[in-house]
């Protein structure tokens, strides 16, 4: 007797789930990074090792991103969200442990290993994909990207109560948000073990070989993934999107903080400016994924891209000015969300189900090499020639992606497939 599968509310399920884990991840990630740079600074002994908190944690997601694509690939998503989350958890204690001993390189590498949070966090909105209606596809994994906006709003809000608790618990100064972060992502690592049942992507295959569709054994590894690529000019140009695209925001936002310090603007202000960003880049997910749905993948990565343009022209316009520098990093954040959401859809469809998982780690690692890329570079453009030119060099960026898309996706296409 054969069972009838209501995909439809599993799919609705999984998505719960998904979000519900993003959230408990943004929480975590949020509390800690905020302040991950001032733990760096005071431990290595100068503002000069701020940096290397945030370039640390990236280089953690890209190095952690392949690893636990290929770990999903060969037992499910399930596992290897929960994997991922539990390596975090370790990375959040062995950074208390690192700040009680005064130990730089220890802290370093515990950074590190906390990326593998910001992996999970990427590889849950593929998750999104595996089950949903293609018709639907870039709206579901959406609504995941969106679940983020709450945990990096209130992460950071919950620097102080994870200060108080770490004064209380014996803890070394500003590790508190830390032993948060180590909570967040052990709720995280249950949730996705006990919750994430049945497993979305052995669903997705199962139903993929009930078609009657033979199915050929999966390519893992990098190579594997640069052969898949260099045969489907769609895919390729996806990962091209999606790692430009992250290059491009990251290198102006981490130097915006920078610039406007220098101009004499306050922290407070600041702060607001970063939170508008990041609002931008999560809070309107869902839209551009009805968007992607309706108008096509391809039309929304140039739409992305368009408002990336306008981002980099106004700064470079008026880079004196906070009211339009805001501005600028707003529109960076919803440029970013476009293309990052339309992008990661086209991903998905344009390749085999069985060979997703390989190119999805290979493309989240690239993303998040990118990004520690174009934060590194962008500190370099900043001091040789200043913010304005620096949203200059950024455009070249936009203009390849733009370039990209228009010759390889820019013509009508039938509708996706599963």
């Amino acid at each position: 007797m054969s069972i009838i599968l209501d995909y439809p509310a599993l799919q609705r399920r999984t998505l719960r789930v998904l979000a519900s884990g993003q959230v408990l991840g943004g929480l975590g990630m949020g509390a800690a990074f905020s302040l991950g740079s001032l733990l760096a600074a005071d431990i290595g002994g100068s503002p000069a090792y701020a940096g290397l908190s945030a370039t640390m944690s990236t280089l953690g997601a890209a190095v952690f991103a392949i690893p636990l694509a290929r770990f999903a690939g060969r037992f499910g998503r399930r596992f290897a969200l929960s994997l991922g989350a539990t390596i975090a958890l370790v990375g959040a204690i062995s950074v208390v442990v690192a700040a009680a001993d005064r130990n730089f390189p220890v802290l370093l590498i515990s950074m590190l290993v906390l990326g593998a949070g910001s992996a999970v966090n990427l590889q849950t909105r593929f998750a999104a994909a595996d089950l949903a209606d293609p018709s639907r596809r870039a709206r579901d994994l959406s609504l995941v990207v969106w679940a983020t906006t709450i945990g990096v709003v209130a992460g950071p809000n919950l620097v102080g109560p994870g200060d108080a608790v770490g004064e209380s618990l014996g803890l070394p100064p500003l590790t508190g948000a830390f032993a948060l972060a180590a909570v967040a992502q052990l709720c995280a690592a249950i949730l996705y073990l006990s919750a994430l049942r049945p497993d979305p992507l052995f669903l997705a295959r199962a139903r993929q070989s009930a078609t009657g569709v033979t199915q050929p054994a999966a390519k893992r590894g990098f190579g594997a993934a640069v052969r898949i690529l260099a045969s489907t000019p769609k895919a390729a140009v996806a990962v091209f999107t999606l790692a430009f695209s992250h290059a491009t925001m990251v290198a102006v936002m981490a130097m915006t903080p920078v610039h406007l310090a220098l101009h004499g603007v306050i922290i407070p202000l600041i702060g607001l400016t970063i939170s508008l960003h990041t609002a931008g880049m999560y809070g309107f997910s869902p839209v551009f994924g009805w968007l992607a749905d309706r108008w096509g993948r391809a039309t929304v990565i140039l739409i992305g891209q368009t408002i990336l343009l306008a981002s980099l022209i106004v700064n470079f316009s008026a880079p004196d000015s906070v009211a339009a520098v805001t501005v600028a990093l707003v529109l960076l954040g919803l440029g970013w969300s476009a293309s990052t959401v339309a992008g990661s859809a086209l991903l998905t469809e344009s390749v085999a189900p069985q060979d997703r998982t390989t190119v999805q780690g290979f493309s989240d690692t690239v993303m998040s090499l990118a990004g520690a890329g174009g934060g590194a570079l962008a500190g370099v453009i900043l001091a040789a020639v200043g913010y304005g030119m620096l949203n200059v060099v950024a455009m070249s960026l936009v203009m390849a992606v733009t370039l990209a898309v228009i010759l390889v996706c820019w013509r009508r296409t039938p509708a996706p497939t599963t």
